[in-house]
């Protein structure tokens, strides 16, 4: 039985298989070549296998996770944001705001104050915004306001600190700025108001790895990677009278004296 009533099985299901095909070239298997082709570091391996007690296969296993999680963030903001595009009363325009909310009844964003319509910009983590890039997304949610003085805009934070909804404070130019309709919302908190429904956003999260799953399963163009760069370092290791470390070791220090 499909339980998320603000978003339809189909389109659900459509927007994970897009998400996972926006992974592109990182859905490709790890040879030892692209493995290496920003020289990883091995006396690096080789203190985090000792100190953490890891065999090689995980060592090697977390360097290619970490390798390919630097531009998953991207794919993962897609899904954070384009899901909306498929809700009641949601856009996902091309540029300017990540998702602009428009509702035929005003939203109430304080017992005292109703908008008509919600700004939003995105973030998937609460930190990953420096003070030049807070100023400047906030006069630009300044500007808005100025622009238009029936609407609210919001810095949604996918991973916030809390669950909250709150006047999002700056520093612009040394001064200290805040405004009722400038906020911080967390993701939660945001679902809730786009649907209705308080436990929006966990219903979604409770069902998306059985849909995942079930996609990966359905569609035969989205092939998870066999990654060969052990099997490949294992053949090195024979020919240089059987150690891993020194296979290790050659790829980063191959050219130097003694390797």
């Amino acid at each position: 039985m499909w339980n998320l009533d603000f978003i339809s099985e189909k389109d659900f299901r459509m927007h994970i298989k897009n998400t996972i095909q926006s992974y592109g070239e990182n859905l490709a298997p790890y040879d030892l070549r692209r493995f290496n082709s920003n020289i990883v570091d091995p006396i690096k391996l080789i203190f985090d296998k000792m100190v953490y007690n890891y065999s090689w296969e995980e060592i090697i296993k977390n360097e290619i996770f970490r390798q390919r999680d630097k531009s998953n963030n991207n794919e993962i903001g897609y899904f954070h944001q384009r899901i909306f595009q498929y809700m009641k009363d949601c856009v996902v325009p091309q540029e300017g705001w990540d998702v602009i909310v428009s509702k035929k009844q005003k939203i109430n964003i304080s017992e005292n104050d109703s908008v008509k319509t919600i700004y939003v910009e995105m973030k998937n983590k609460h930190n990953t915004m420096n003070s030049s890039s807070s100023a400047k997304t906030y006069i630009k949610m300044q500007g808005q306001l100025l622009s238009d003085n029936d609407c609210v805009c919001f810095l949604v934070e996918a991973i916030a600190k809390r669950s909250q909804n709150i006047e999002w404070i700056v520093s612009v130019d040394g001064m200290r700025q805040s405004h009722h309709r400038i906020r911080r919302v967390s993701m939660d908190e945001f679902y809730k108001i786009v649907t209705g429904q308080e436990k929006a956003f966990y219903k979604m999260c409770m069902v998306l790895p059985y849909v995942i799953q079930d996609v990966i399963a359905d569609t035969k163009n989205i092939i998870i990677p066999h990654d060969t760069v052990i099997e490949e370092l294992q053949n090195i290791a024979q020919k240089k009278n059987g150690s891993f470390v020194l296979a290790l070791y050659m790829l980063g220090f191959g050219n130097y004296i003694g390797f």
